[in-house]
């Protein structure tokens, strides 16, 4: 399963980590993903998403349905 946001579609970002001697290795950042459970009013049934917490921010300032009706219009099968 890729590490990739359902909402906001964030995903992991690469550069260098660099030491104390200025060494660079190539190193990730991961998006700060989490499990969550809604429930989808509308359909009366619990709806499981995986994403990051700024886009758990956006599920409670817009509405689980305004986001899934957005995710469907992308073509995501919730």
């Amino acid at each position: 399963m890729s590490r990739r946001c359902e909402v906001s579609g964030a995903q992991p970002s690469f550069g260098n980590a660099v030491s104390h001697s200025h060494r660079r290795t190539r190193r990730r950042w991961n998006p700060n993903l989490q499990r969550h459970r809604y429930w989808l009013a509308s359909e009366r049934r619990w709806v499981t998403l995986r994403l990051t917490a700024k886009a758990m921010r956006t599920v409670d300032r817009d509405g689980i349905a305004r986001v899934v009706a957005g995710l469907r219009a992308r073509g995501v099968r919730v």
